[in-house]
C-alpha cells in the first residue's frame, strides 16, 4: 500500500520507513531539517523535504499519492527546547498536525471523495505531566484515561496535537489513532542516557582507557527498543480502534546501574565510573511507565527486544560511525 511517514529524518521515523519498506509497502518519507539519519538508510525509499506548517507542500504530497496509512511523527520533540522557543514548538507540533488533516480533507474534495486513510499521530507521555507525580505508592502505571496535565510547553503542544486529532476524527470522520509514546531508545538515538553511555563506552574502548562519565546511577527508567515501538505503531495502523488513544511503553524498568553492567558485559571490561555532578539533577523524575494492556488487547503487541540486545546493537552502531 502507499504509506506516508512524516518526520522520517528522526530516529523512530528513519527506522519506521525501513520497516515498512521491508514489509513491501510503497513508502514516502518527509523530512525537514535533519537529514543525517536519512543518509544512513540503505533501502530505496523516496524522500521529500517539506515544512508541514505551510500547507501547500503537504497538500500536494497527499493529493498526488493518496497514502492509505499516514504516520505523523514530525515534531519539535525536545522539552528543553520548548522552554527556549515555546511559540515554535506549538507552531510545529499543532499546526503541522492541522496541515495533515486539512490535506486529507482537500484530497477528499478535489481527488477522491471516499479517500479514507488511517493517521497514526505520534503523541507523548509528556501529556500526562503532573498526573504522573500524583500517582501514589506502587501505582506507577498510567492509563490512557488519566488526566492530561503537561508541565512544559512541549507537553502542552502534544496535548494540543492529541486533541486536535480527536476533533478531526469526530467532526470530519478522519480515522486517526493517538499513540502516546513513552521512553524509547536504539541506534540513531542521541541525547538520552542509553545513547550517551554507549557512545562514551565506545570512545573509551577506542582510547583503551576504560572510564565512563555518569550521573545518578540509582535512577530507574522504563525503556523500550525502537523496534518494539515501530512494530506497535504499525499494529495500531492495522488493528487499532479509530479515534482512540493508546500508550506505547516498556513493560520493564531498568536501573541506570544495570545499563552500565550490560555495557561492561558487552565490551568485556570493567569501567571506572566518574560521577559528573553536572549530570545529576537536584530532584529526579518519578519512574514513568505506561499501562499497555489496551495496546496488547487490541493489537496483540508484545515487547520482544531485550535491553541486552539493544545495548549490543547501539555499541556496534557507535563503533561503525566515522
Amino acid at each position: 500500500m502507499n504509506v506516508l511517514v512524516t518526520g522520517a529524518g528522526g530516529m523512530v521515523g528513519s527506522h519506521l520507513v525501513e520497516f515498512l519498506y521491508e514489509k513491501g509497502d510503497n513508502v514516502l518519507g518527509i523530512w525537514h531539517k535533519n537529514k543525517k539519519n536519512i543518509e544512513q538508510i540503505k533501502v530505496p525509499v523516496k524522500f521529500i523535504q517539506c515544512d508541514l506548517r505551510y500547507g501547500e507542500g503537504i497538500d500536494e504530497i497527499v493529493m498526488d499519492n493518496l497514502p492509505e496509512q499516514i504516520y505523523h511523527l514530525a515534531a519539535q520533540s525536545y522539552p528543553t527546547v520548548s522552554w527556549v522557543n515555546p511559540a515554535e514548538t506549538i507552531d510545529v507540533n499543532i499546526n503541522g498536525t492541522v496541515s495533515i488533516f486539512e490535506a486529507i480533507k482537500k484530497a477528499r474534495k478535489y481527488i477522491k471523495t471516499d479517500y479514507n486513510p488511517i493517521v497514526i499521530v505520534a503523541c507523548s507521555s509528556a501529556e500526562y505531566g503532573q498526573t504522573l507525580n500524583k500517582l501514589e505508592g506502587d501505582k506507577i502505571y498510567v492509563k490512557e484515561e488519566a488526566e492530561l496535565l503537561p508541565l512544559h510547553p512541549y507537553g502542552v503542544s502534544k496535548v494540543g496535537q492529541d486533541l486536535i486529532s480527536y476533533q478531526y476524527f469526530m467532526n470530519d470522520h478522519i480515522r486517526c489513532i493517538r499513540a502516546r509514546i513513552f521512553n524509547s531508545t536504539g541506534t540513531r538515538k542521541v541525547n538520552d542516557v542509553t545513547s550517551d553511555f554507549t557512545r562514551r563506552a565506545v570512545e573509551a574502548e577506542k582510547k583503551g582507557v576504560y572510564e565512563l562519565r555518569v550521573g545518578n546511577l540509582e535512577t530507574r527508567r522504563a525503556i523500550m527498543d525502537q523496534r518494539d515501538l515501530v512494530k506497535a505503531l504499525n499494529l495500531l495502523a492495522e488493528k487499532g480502534k479509530s479515534g482512540d488513544a493508546y500508550n506505547i511503553s516498556s513493560n520493564y524498568i531498568y536501573q541506570m546501574r544495570d545499563i552500565v553492567s550490560m555495557i561492561e558485559e558487552q565490551i568485556g571490561h570493567t569501567l571506572k565510573l566518574n560521577v559528573d555532578q553536572s549530570l545529576i539533577r537536584p530532584t529526579d523524575e518519578r519512574i514513568i511507565v505506561g499501562d499497555v494492556s489496551k495496546l496488547k488487547r487490541h493489537t496483540g503487541w508484545k515487547q520482544d527486544i531485550p535491553m541486552k540486545q539493544t545495548i549490543a546493537d547501539m555499541l556496534q552502531y557507535w563503533r561503525n560511525m566515522k
